[in-house]
């Protein structure tokens, strides 16, 4: 173990693929494959750029040397001059017309929109298969009844699959506004110093058709479609709060399931994946606490609190720009993208590995459908001939006489036996038998179930199926 501090999110919650995104050697070679990319293009319109010197650039894209970077920005107390100047170290003849033009944010704004993009990307493949998994789960159990809440106070029944199917439109909410984000996004572009692009107009001698060809020239071999039609130095930060917004409600919908989960598993209906070996407590060993669920919605709250750092960040940026964006977005960004990965890994794990125990769900129907089920028995008996006002009495008088034993004594609800033995209902044990079938109290939650599948989830899998199978790591 290291004596430093290391950031949770990539020693216990994220994968490797996420973490890989925003690390230091995709950051800095995308910065390299940027300035290629200008030298490629100012040599294209006309500046006096060699093909040697592309070659060595394109030569020393990975090989990056740290040590001297650093030695650099010691000295300069600028990163991107610090890597300039390594980088001309590795491509000598280069070394002249690297940067050419360009400020700071051209490779830490465009390399920033670039790995969003990417980690938005990996979001997408985590969510399309936290989909599949919600909704294998929902076929499988779309028939299973269970007892419904609101306020937390028992309702009408529903399905276990009918339930599932609200964390899968929430899910498929948060899939819409992901693909929003990445169509959306567009890079900064070349736009200099204030937005101008004055240092390009010099370098083309006033052409300005030729500073506009070299936007989308380097948007084109950075495979955007779109840059920033105007900005400052910097692209507007409200991108990174769009982007940021899209993730906390990645991070809600998590939350919700999550919540659930673990009210189900208090209740013992479903238990998330327990190893062998798994200890639930230190104190207690009987205990098997939903800790994935409970670190899901820990890690969400992280994201939704987050967001409002890009938000702080554009309502905040001066003029043209200002610097005390830097070292909070470095740190927001990435990080939410982190907990965003350890929160749907753990969600598909949960979903996919989970066990539902149907014969519980059962014992707590019974143990509230005596009062769901009085409604029904009023109307059956009023179809028989009896008199409407006097059954509700009869149902009144019961119901308050057999809450009153289960709250103050604890006995078991007898609520059917005084019905059966109550004279003005005049029922029989086959008639009530059929009343309380409890596919009488579940409408068409399983048809609904299926609707909902057929209708509106498998298309999108169908239409997103390149995303799906992936290999989930779950961590300590």
């Amino acid at each position: 173990m290291s004596q430093f501090y290391e950031n949770p999110l990539c020693t216990r919650y994220a994968g490797k693929k996420m973490q890989a995104i925003f690390s230091a050697d995709h950051k800095f070679s995308t910065w390299r494959k940027l300035w290629i990319a200008l030298a490629e293009s100012e040599k294209e319109l006309g500046l006096d750029i060699t093909d040697e010197q592309i070659a060595e650039m394109k030569e020393h894209i990975y090989d990056i040397d740290y040590a001297r970077a650093k030695e650099y920005e010691a000295e300069l107390r600028h990163d991107v001059m610090a890597h300039v100047h390594t980088y001309g170290d590795a491509c000598p003849s280069a070394k002249p017309i690297i940067h050419l033009g360009a400020t700071s944010c051209y490779v830490g704004d465009n390399t920033d929109i670039i790995l969003m993009r990417e980690a938005l990307e990996e979001v997408k493949r985590l969510l399309i298969n936290a989909i599949y998994a919600a909704s294998e789960f929902a076929g499988k159990y779309k028939d299973v009844p269970t007892l419904a809440y609101t306020h937390f106070q028992a309702a009408q029944p529903t399905t276990v699959g009918k339930r599932a199917t609200l964390w899968i439109q929430d899910l498929l909410l948060d899939l819409e506004r992901v693909d929003q984000a990445m169509d959306s996004l567009r890079l900064l572009g070349c736009k200099g110093t204030t937005g101008t692009c004055a240092s390009f107009m010099s370098l083309f001698d006033g052409d300005y058709q030729k500073v506009t060809a070299l936007e989308k020239k380097i948007a084109e071999k950075m495979g955007f479609k779109k840059v920033m039609p105007v900005s400052g130095q910097t692209y507007t930060r409200k991108e990174d709060y769009f982007v940021l917004s899209v993730l906390s409600g990645i991070a809600q919908s998590a939350c919700k399931f999550a919540g659930d989960i673990r009210l189900l598993s208090h209740m013992k209906e479903f238990d998330e994946p327990f190893e062998a070996k798994q200890i639930g407590s230190s104190a207690m060993a009987y205990k098997r606490n939903p800790m994935r669920s409970e670190r899901i919605a820990s890690l969400a709250r992280y994201v939704m609190i987050d967001a409002l750092n890009p938000a702080m960040t554009a309502a905040t940026q001066w003029l043209e720009r200002t610097l005390d964006d830097s070292a909070n977005k470095r740190i927001s960004v990435p990080e939410a993208f982190l907990a965003i990965d350890g929160i749907l890994s753990l969600y598909i794990n949960v979903i996919s590995g989970g066990s539902v125990y149907p014969k519980v769900m059962d014992a707590h129907l019974k143990e509230e459908l005596p009062f769901m089920a009085t409604e029904n028995i009023m109307m059956y008996c009023v179809k028989k001939g009896g008199d409407r006002q006097a059954i509700h009495e009869a149902i009144r008088e019961h119901s308050v006489a057999v809450t009153k034993k289960i709250k103050l004594e604890g006995c078991p609800n007898d609520l059917l036996d005084r019905i059966l033995e109550d004279p003005r209902f005049g029922l029989t044990q086959e008639e009530l038998d059929s009343i309380l079938n409890v596919r009488n109290f579940i409408g068409f939650a399983p048809e609904q179930t299926e609707e909902f599948l057929a209708g509106y989830v498998r298309p999108v899998l169908e239409k997103n199926k390149a995303y799906l199978g992936v290999d989930i790591e779950i961590k300590v």
